[in-house]
């Protein structure tokens, strides 16, 4: 349940300055131009995967629509601009009235993709979609970036319980938005209460070796713990001698002890001896958790230790070494008058360096082998070939200005196990190599 769900008030102020300057200038040109009114198609795609990863993963999709939703021009917004004088007084007008109405269409938060994926199609005239790039590639670059490092890392932990713990690490609001991203990719939880208040994840949390500090003696603290948590607390073993601490630990909370948390040290073999030492003093139930910058490769090293849960910073909200999805939003098609009956007419940039574009108006499928799993992304402009008709993988997210699309946080999490258990086995592996599928274009 999230803060929405309670009735509680959540901040949603104007998303319209999450933008760069020259989406403003642009706008005041075209308008002057008389092209602004021109009907429009923007896509967003990447290139290319970061380096070694197999498949991308989308998330982002619910804060775009609400970044969409709250794209508005208020006074102050309107003032700032004309005292740094950013843009004339028509287009401070202009913007005064502005309301996204156009369409908006996709792949649903969660889905995989790949290099030239479609992942989102944002249509209407071009002033109204072009003020939108910056925000949808904030959004989308970011979380999916640390969605593909959760998904790697959920991989890697072969089901057992992931954490994500990663606020101190980045930006405050930057944590909010990696622990939505990770749970879509397959977290089980945050240590972040603002996720928890506003996106419903089940948060987790006990102490620090700062309270074990604070007392006098390792089992005063964790008599504190035990007597103000109960049993079924996870105390901290790790900050003076461990085996002593699990002794301890045992004696205080009894063999209810409902974990520890190791955070320090060779994991696997400490969790070997711990797993032992728990089982020698009758906590057979007493689960283990590992942290200490931790990552999927880290966690794939653990694959054979007596883990129950894992908790993951500064390599998750960082996305494990690729914080960014490399995204861009590009002009695909455009009409050549502002007639809401002039045909669209593909364009594309041509750049030499491995920038160039592929035009038009695009749908994407992706091709079933004999087995049921995917082995191509198809992407193309013209009419979606029979045996692909039912496999589109574009949905309708905005629909004539109103979103249509929204959905549980849980949808996308269960969406995401369901399009990665599509892939070809190859996709699970943590070595480096190119995209699972190829991308075909018809």
């Amino acid at each position: 349940m999230n803060a929405a769900d309670l009735g509680l008030p959540v901040d949603v102020p104007s998303t319209a300055l999450f933008t760069d300057q020259y989406e403003l200038t642009m706008l005041q040109a075209a308008l002057r131009g008389g092209t602004a009114d021109r009907r429009s198609v923007f896509e967003v795609f990447t290139r290319r995967l970061p380096e070694g990863r197999r498949y991308g993963v989308v998330a982002g999709t619910g804060r775009v629509l609400d970044a969409v939703e709250n794209f508005r021009f208020d006074a102050g917004v309107l003032a700032f601009l004309r005292e740094r004088g950013i843009v004339d007084e028509p287009t401070l007008a202009w913007l005064a009235d502005y309301r996204f109405r156009g369409d908006v269409w996709g792949y649903p938060e969660g889905e995989v993709y790949f290099p030239g994926s479609p992942i989102l199609r944002v249509e209407g005239s071009f002033a109204e979609c072009v003020l939108l790039e910056t925000v949808i590639l904030s959004i989308l670059n970011h979380d999916s970036a640390i969605a593909a490092a959760a998904s790697r890392m959920a991989v890697a932990a072969r089901g057992r319980r992931l954490i994500e713990m990663g606020a101190r690490r980045t930006h405050e609001l930057s944590a909010v938005a990696s622990a939505r991203a990770a749970y879509v990719g397959g977290f089980d939880s945050t240590s972040d209460l603002a996720a928890g208040f506003r996106y419903g994840i089940p948060t987790v949390g006990t102490s620090a070796h700062a309270f074990t500090l604070l007392h006098d003696t390792e089992r005063d603290a964790f008599r504190a713990q035990v007597d103000s948590l109960g049993s079924g607390t996870t105390l901290l073993v790790d900050t003076y001698d461990v085996t002593e601490a699990v002794c301890t630990a045992v004696e205080v909370a009894g063999t209810g002890l409902g974990a520890v948390r190791i955070d320090s040290g060779d994991l696997l073999l400490v969790a070997h001896r711990v797993r032992q030492q728990l089982d020698e003093l009758g906590a057979r139930d007493t689960k283990i958790v590992v942290t200490s910058d931790l990552d999927e490769y880290a966690i794939a090293s653990l694959a054979a230790a007596p883990v129950d849960a894992y908790g993951v910073g500064t390599q998750l909200v960082t996305g494990s070494g690729h914080p960014t999805g490399s995204m861009v939003y590009k002009l695909v098609a455009r009409a050549e008058s502002a007639d809401p009956k002039a045909p669209l007419h593909p364009v594309a940039k041509k750049s030499q360096g491995g920038k160039s574009s592929v035009g038009g108006r695009k749908w994407a499928a992706r091709r079933p082998d004999t087995d049921g799993i995917a082995e191509a992304e198809v992407v193309g402009t013209g009419p979606v070939p029979a045996e692909l008709a039912g496999r589109q993988l574009l949905v309708e997210l905005v629909k004539g200005g109103e979103i249509v699309a929204r959905e549980p946080l849980e949808a996308a999490r269960e969406r995401h196990i369901a399009a990665r258990a599509g892939l070809p086995m190859s996709a699970t592996q943590l070595s480096r190599g190119e995209a699972v599928i190829p991308t075909e274009y018809v």
